[in-house]
């Protein structure tokens, strides 16, 4: 399942960087983003079942 974006007011809006939690959201989707690519590529090699 992807990641959850942050709830309203989770975000400080101080510009915390690396703490911040868009940060952390959108270091979360690209890990699942990647790990969905590598999965598509795994199974579109699989022969289909009967």
């Amino acid at each position: 399942m992807p990641p959850e974006p942050p709830l309203e007011g989770e975000c400080c809006e101080s510009g915390c960087g690396e703490a911040c939690v868009w940060e952390q959201y959108n270091e979360a989707r690209a890990e699942y983003a990647r790990a969905l690519s590598e999965w598509q590529v795994r199974h579109a090699r699989e022969p289909a079942e009967k």
